[in-house]
């Protein structure tokens, strides 16, 4: 059983006064709007989990439904429950919106194409029609983090093999395709509506780079990514969002494979990724940390390890650009 004490500090350290934050996060937007983005609404991109749903209600509460554009944003491998909740939410919230799959545009630019031409490589049968995803391996067992594919043939056989470097690279560029043709649309509705973009990274995403640049690492405002992910659910609970909203699982919802985000990208599940980083945010010794998570010591430091290595490896996707002298 995981030590009280530091269990309770764990559990002291992610509770929030969530009406006053709430109104902290309000507030912000609401001055960033007026002093220096210039902007009279906002656009949200839902996805119908937790982290998009919270951005549109924390927009909603702040300029209310009519100065906010929701955009449902679906594509080939998009889970249906994506656009049920997604739409669930637009609808009971009250937000103007629209819905366009961009399936079409992601064929025509080649995303599906070099995907598969990479999937191949691997599995030479792959014909397209087969159901895939990536998953990680190494993170919490202190070695490197390497990738395998996993794809399911039209008679529900599970097959996995390994991810030499090339064909992950080429695999994840395609797929990054997906989130940057949102992005595109997100900002085409904000200049038709002189309306700032709501970028909806949780603290976990953005500290540890689960983000495309220039796709949904893009936006004008990010206004959860101080917030880890249990406080992003605490905080759904309390703007009294439907329950099946604020029960989702996070998903990629990227591969046409059901995928965890814990099985794509972080070292553990959510509530542990949380405690982990919260530990590690403060200088909380690794021995205490695996006491909490009921694991060897050395898993622990893997963990942290982990943290350091992503935001190292994931320090380019922060950066803006580079010039050569300073021009204001």
């Amino acid at each position: 059983m995981a030590n009280s004490d530091i269990a309770e500090r764990i559990r002291n350290g992610l509770t929030l006064d969530l009406e006053q934050e709430a109104t902290r996060i309000s507030d912000f937007i609401r001055k960033l709007l007026r002093t220096r983005l210039h902007r009279r609404g906002l656009v949200v991109a839902v996805s119908g989990g937790i982290d998009s749903s919270v951005c549109l209600a924390l927009a909603v509460r702040t300029l209310g439904a009519n100065r906010v554009f929701g955009l449902l944003l679906p594509e080939a491998d998009s889970s249906s429950d994506s656009v049920t909740l997604g739409q669930q939410m637009v609808d009971f919230l009250g937000v103007p919106h629209e819905i366009k799959n961009i399936a079409s545009t992601l064929e025509a630019i080649g995303c599906y194409e070099q995907r598969d031409a990479a999937i191949r490589e691997i599995f030479p049968d792959y014909d397209g029609s087969w159901k895939n995803k990536i998953v990680i391996s190494g993170g919490r067992n202190g070695t490197i983090n390497h990738f395998h594919l996993v794809v399911e043939t039209p008679e529900g056989e599970l097959l996995r093999e390994r991810l030499a470097l090339k064909q992950y690279l080429q695999i994840v560029a395609a797929t990054n395709f997906k989130q940057r043709v949102r992005k595109n649309l997100e900002y085409f509705h904000a200049d038709r509506l002189n309306y700032a973009v709501i970028g909806t990274p949780n603290r976990l995403e953005y500290d540890q780079g689960f983000f495309v640049k220039n796709g949904d690492g893009a936006a004008d405002i990010k206004p959860i990514a101080h917030l880890y992910k249990t406080q992003v659910y605490a905080m759904a609970r309390h703007l009294g969002l439907p329950e099946n909203i604020c029960s989702t699982t996070p998903t990629t919802d990227t591969y046409s494979l059901e995928q965890g985000q814990d099985e794509f990208y972080f070292a553990l599940p959510y509530e542990q990724m949380d405690a982990a980083l919260w530990c590690y945010n403060h200088q909380v010794p690794a021995a205490e940390l695996a006491e909490y998570l009921e694991v060897p010591e050395q898993e622990a430091r893997a963990v942290y390890h982990d943290i350091e290595s992503k935001r190292k490896t994931t320090a380019y996707l922060h950066m803006a650009p580079c010039i050569i002298e300073d021009i204001f």
